[in-house]
């Protein structure tokens, strides 16, 4: 298992925590501020997912037409930790 804390950046959520499994699995997503239940509904949905996949489903999402947002921020979470291991 993995724990990730990452800090958001142009996000009303200021971070998202989350727990990865040996087979890179989303095992928890937990957003910090921002739209709370519409966040809840995002983690309860990667919740199992592969990591690629949510990458793949929510990267380049906007949020009224900024340049990201909470979902694209998990994606960039993603692949920050992807690009480390």
């Amino acid at each position: 298992m993995q724990k990730i804390h990452y800090d958001c950046v142009g996000t009303c959520s200021s971070c998202i925590d989350l727990v990865i499994d040996d087979d890179d699995r989303i095992v928890k997503a937990e957003f910090t501020d921002g739209c709370n239940g519409n966040l809840q509904g995002i983690a309860h949905l990667v919740q199992g997912m592969k990591c690629d996949e949510v990458i793949s489903r929510l990267k380049g999402i906007s949020c009224n037409g900024g340049p990201t947002s909470c979902p694209d921020q998990l994606a960039h979470a993603l692949e920050e930790r992807k690009a480390k291991n």
